[in-house]
């Protein structure tokens, strides 16, 4: 055995041992010496700047509140204002006193648009600075800041004027402008039908799409469709003056016409019997049942009439111009709705869908108060007053006796077990009616307007 080989080995094993020891400690040195450095300089620093760094102060804004409410004022509200009724309109996109009316219950009813002092007794903003930050967000769907430079509040204040401003329009004025239509009302939308040439309408009923820019990450797969933006769905029912009588939004922009109509509550009133009853007859036939004009998505229910896809005879496609012109009812509301409030139009920039909820349905509300304040100006306006009594036909020595080809009677009782519910549903969706319907208005239609189509196509 070589004794010698061996013993230089583990000397060598020892040496490398030995100088990486040696490396080690003077790394470790290396590095207190450094910590030791730094600490005594940051020290130095400190005691050298004194006593403890000032906390940074807050920016406070020296806005002129009181003068831009007199800027306003004298602009709007005052007996000579600089801007007119037209101005005003505009940009307010109601008249003046509709608009007054809006803010004098919004003060009666909502704490926060009254005027109080601060804790140094100066006076917050006015009434109008508030509700007019409020219609400048919903009308020109601007942010809440670009409000600052004219009526002088902050991005969060004008958040809050319009939380504020949306709670209380939907607490005060749906049960009058966001309601089920009446015996009163049907009968006037049932008469302007007939004239139209569909007896028994009710209205058009479609669906649109609102983007939600700021939906979030969680919810995208939810609330994103085909156009691969995340939307939100408003369900609306109109009649030819644009009033909307329903309204169901929430719905996720994944859903479409027809799978959104499982969730929407537009027949609820007619399944639980609180609807009015509708009787009319087209073409010697007799249906208990009003219908909405719809496009050719929607199921082939009793309640819904849409065109023909290829209308084949000049009676069907006579129909079909009909139905699609007078279809457009609910396509105009939605038009004119984002027009009025830019806010719908532009993608939702709020995180909760409780507040676009509250928005959207704000703006109907207001819409449908627009709509009251100015059908009179309308071409084709029929004043209200001819239908206050539920059955003109039923007048003695009216003209109108017997010239009507329905009847609307109150709604039954709240149905109390499922089985009436149940028929009524399954009434509801009957095809075969849908198609007798939709037979007997080719024939009304073409009866009624044939020698206009001859004369146009010739």
């Amino acid at each position: 055995m070589n004794f010698d080989s061996s013993s230089s080995s583990s000397d060598e094993i020892y040496d490398y041992m030995l100088l990486d020891f040696i490396e080690e400690n003077r790394q470790q040195q290396v590095i207190e010496d450094t910590l030791k450095y730094v600490v005594n300089t940051a020290v130095q620093q400190q005691e050298g700047q004194g006593s403890k760094p000032e906390r940074k102060k807050r920016i406070v804004v020296p806005r002129d509140r009181e003068g831009a409410h007199d800027r306003l004022f004298a602009d709007y509200f005052s007996d000579h204002p600089l801007y007119g009724e037209d101005k005003f309109r505009r940009r307010f996109r109601m008249r003046k006193p509709l608009f007054m009316k809006i803010v004098n219950k919004l003060i009666v009813t909502d704490r926060f648009f009254q005027q109080h002092p601060d804790a140094t007794m100066r006076l917050g903003a006015s009434t109008i600075q508030k509700c007019t930050a409020a219609m400048r967000m919903l009308a020109y769907g601007c942010a809440a800041d670009q409000v600052d430079e004219y009526l002088k509040l902050g991005p969060s204040t004008a958040k809050e004027c319009l939380t504020h401003f949306v709670d209380e329009v939907i607490r005060e004025f749906s049960t009058e402008y966001l309601c089920k239509p009446t015996s009163e009302d049907l009968v006037r939308l049932l008469r302007q039908g007939e004239e139209r040439g569909f007896p028994g309408m009710m209205g058009s009923i479609d669906c649109m799409h609102w983007e939600w820019k700021n939906c979030p990450a969680g919810w995208k797969g939810m609330y994103q469709g085909r156009s691969k933006r995340a939307t939100v769905i408003l369900e609306a029912v109109a009649s030819w003056d644009l009033w909307i009588w329903h309204a169901f939004f929430g719905t996720p922009g994944t859903c479409n016409d027809i799978n959104f109509l499982q969730r929407s509550l537009v027949f609820d009133d007619v399944l639980n019997g609180r609807a009015p009853q509708v009787h009319f007859t087209v073409n010697g036939s007799t249906y208990n049942q009003g219908y909405y004009l719809t496009d050719g998505i929607y199921p082939k229910w009793a309640t819904f009439i849409s065109a023909i896809t290829a209308p084949q005879t000049p009676r069907q496609r006579l129909f079909t111009i009909k139905q699609e012109s007078i279809r457009k009812d609910v396509e105009r509301a939605f038009g004119v709705l984002r027009a009025r409030f830019a806010i719908i139009r532009q993608p939702a920039l709020a995180w909760s869908i409780e507040l676009l909820w509250k928005i959207v349905m704000a703006c109907i509300i207001m819409h449908n108060m627009i709509v009251e304040d100015e059908r009179d100006n309308y071409p084709n306006h029929w004043d209200p007053r001819e239908f206050s009594i539920e059955q003109p036909e039923n007048l003695p020595g009216s003209s109108r006796r017997g010239s009507t080809t329905f009847t609307v009677t109150p709604g039954r009782y709240l149905y109390l077990n499922l089985t009436p519910m149940m028929a009524t549903r399954v009434d509801l969706r009957d095809r075969e009616i849908n198609t007798s319907l939709k037979n007997d208005l080719v024939e009304h239609i073409w009866a009624k307007f044939v020698s206009t189509y001859v004369s146009n196509s010739t």
